[in-house]
């Protein structure tokens, strides 16, 4: 069994609270898309309800899920770092409402709040550890020869 992403829950309260100020609701509809690779990273969200598919293009494969996120999980990682692009895509599966952030605004907080900051740095690189293994995983069971000997 794979461990879960770090949740929003897991920033302390006071960073938390610093983070949610940025917050606006927002809604999407079932197939609607969030992002799509390579698009410039300008937003994030959190789930509220529902579930998103994040996905990533493998040339003459379609787009595979990778990850499905709910409930207190980070939806977009590619805000924080530069050069701001998008590295997969992402779909709601369901109804979905979240919180939404200007990434260019939470990125200024971070940089002028050393504390806040380091938090949500480290906060959004623990997520990233998370998918780049979930990922590898995901590509591996998708695509390793049958019988092949390799073990996700």
């Amino acid at each position: 069994m794979r461990s879960a992403a770090p949740k929003v829950s897991t920033l302390p309260a006071e960073h938390r609270e610093r983070l949610m100020a940025f917050a606006e609701d927002v809604y999407f509809d079932s197939g609607d898309r969030l992002f799509e690779e390579q698009a410039h990273a300008e937003r994030f969200w959190i789930v509220k309800t529902g579930a998103v598919h994040l996905d990533a293009k493998v040339p003459g494969r379609g787009s595979p899920v990778i990850e499905t996120l709910r409930h207190g999980e980070l939806v977009g990682l590619s805000w924080l770092f530069p050069p701001y692009l998008c590295q997969s895509g992402a779909e709601a599966m369901t109804p979905v409402r979240a919180y939404q952030f200007d990434a260019t605004a939470v990125r200024s907080m971070c940089h002028t709040d050393l504390e806040f900051g380091a938090a949500v740095y480290f906060w959004v690189g623990s997520i990233l550890a998370h998918r780049l293994q979930v990922t590898r995983v995901r590509l591996l069971d998708l695509y390793a020869p049958h019988g092949s000997g390799i073990m996700a």
